[in-house]
């Protein structure tokens, strides 16, 4: 799939209408986001069931501070709705593929019943 463009406009209806979601979260001035932006697109690419996202930080301060995101380049994957973990720095493509693929993985049940539980 090819990546989105996410803002304070979309951001939420993707992350809550979207079973898999991983974000970069990037800067124009950042170097290291600039070199990982191609490696993010190419794995978008490879992985058409999940939704890849960036999200320019200088634009959207709210959404990164809201995620916590204090540093660039920074992919977060949300399952579910759910942030299930973040990378911060530079990967190369080997090392992207063998994070979506832990995440893809990632049993999520118990934090879905922890949060069942909670609302009932």
């Amino acid at each position: 799939m090819q990546q989105i463009t996410m803002s304070a406009d979309n951001f939420q209806q993707i992350v809550e209408s979207s079973n898999f979601v991983i974000i970069d979260f990037w800067a124009e001035w950042c170097e290291p986001c600039k070199r990982f932006e191609m490696i993010f697109d190419q794995l978008a690419g490879q992985h058409p069931d999940i939704v890849f996202g960036k999200l320019d930080i200088d634009a959207h301060p709210a959404i990164a501070q809201q995620l916590n995101v204090t540093q660039v380049p920074c992919v977060v994957a949300i399952r579910e709705q759910v942030i299930i973990d973040g990378q911060v720095g530079y990967m190369d493509s080997s090392e992207f593929d063998k994070l979506i693929k832990t995440w893809r993985t990632f049993d999520i049940a118990s934090i879905s019943e922890h949060f069942q539980k909670k609302t009932a």
